[in-house]
């Protein structure tokens, strides 16, 4: 098998594929949950970094135009009364 992550020494990576197979469906979905929880979070802080000055409802909106993009965060959430 051939390495998927340079950065991971191909022993390491070999026995995290094999832990990875090897979980309970309910275990795979709590690691998924908790990488989408992750990336939302980075997501978040990029988006107080890209506008430091927004209320925390600007900053949920602007992850939900994101995450579903304009059309259905509009939808959704309604329209925004900032310029985007």
């Amino acid at each position: 098998m051939s390495a998927i992550f340079s950065d991971t020494h191909p022993e390491m990576e070999a026995l995290q594929i094999r832990l990875w197979r090897q979980a309970s469906p309910t275990r795979k979905m709590h690691m998924l949950a908790q990488l989408n929880a992750s990336a939302r979070m980075l997501a978040l802080t990029g988006l107080r970094s890209q506008y430091p000055h927004a209320s925390e409802t600007e900053l949920r909106r602007r992850l939900a135009g994101l995450l579903l993009g304009d059309e259905i965060a509009c939808k959704v959430y309604g329209e925004t009364d900032y310029a985007k």
